[in-house]
């Protein structure tokens, strides 16, 4: 039997005490809230604690499960050659702790942005529509299959849970 190969990512949507959301300017991926992927033996509170603190210089505290999402297509990562395999990534809410805005390897930019006007810097489809299932946020996680490459299509769509 072949084990299935996947990476499992996770991605926080970080508010301050400003009600203000925390972006980070990739290199390759434009703007993002901050987020990678879990590594082996980590669990995804921790990774994402860490990725969070890598990527921005914020401490967090994670809180609500926003969604669960499946990235099922294949592509080419932005060198043009190596493969991309399918993703599932879980985003949360978090809460910032403190720590001070700073850069990383992957970073180039920081800072907090009001939340009406995050949706002016994500450009990137997958990440606009997992911001707007932020906004959207009943407490019933979301569930979506969709694929990036060669154009975003979601594949499927739905609410999981039962509300509050």
């Amino acid at each position: 039997m072949t084990m299935p190969t996947h990476i499992v990512a996770v991605g926080g949507v970080v508010e301050n005490e400003k009600g203000e959301i925390l972006l980070v300017k990739t290199h390759d991926g434009g703007w993002v809230f901050p987020g990678g992927q879990v590594e082996v033996g980590e669990n995804l509170m921790d990774a994402l604690i860490r990725e969070v603190k890598e990527e921005s210089g914020i401490d967090v505290d994670v809180l609500d499960l926003i969604g669960v999402y499946s990235n099922t297509g294949t592509h080419k990562w932005y060198d043009g050659v190596t493969d991309v395999p399918t993703k599932v990534m879980l985003d949360f809410t978090c809460q910032s702790t403190g720590g001070e805005l700073s850069t990383s390897e992957e970073t180039s930019e920081s800072g907090w942005v009001a939340r009406d006007q995050v949706l002016d810097f994500i450009t990137a489809p997958a990440i606009r529509t997992r911001y707007q299932a932020y906004l959207d946020f009943d407490g019933r996680p979301l569930y979506m299959d969709y694929v990036t490459r060669p154009e975003f299509q979601i594949n499927m769509s739905r609410n999981i849970g039962t509300t509050r």
